[in-house]
């Protein structure tokens, strides 16, 4: 949170985080999202958000794209993101 925080001192035109909420405790990783949520909401700021949590970033994200071993194999609007998707490409 405190990174965050510093980050957007700075008045950026984009917020870049990676992994924000690796190894958080469920309770602060809520309290992140709800953050990100609120700065999407509140300012308009483009956010580029890296993460493995799908349920997280289907309320946020717009847009997704998934890599595998540097390459892009999908992209498209999050709501495209089907389980069909999710099951080829993140084995989830």
């Amino acid at each position: 949170m405190l990174a965050i925080g510093r980050a957007l001192m700075t008045n950026p035109q984009l917020l870049i985080l990676d992994e924000a909420t690796e190894g958080l405790a469920p309770i602060v990783r809520q309290e992140i999202w709800a953050a990100i949520t609120r700065i999407k909401e509140e300012t308009g700021m483009a956010i580029l958000l890296i993460d493995k949590s799908l349920q997280e970033l289907k309320s946020v994200a717009d847009r997704a794209v998934i890599l595998a071993r540097g390459k892009t194999v999908w992209s498209g609007a999050m709501s495209d993101l089907t389980s069909d998707v999710t099951r080829d490409f993140v084995g989830v």
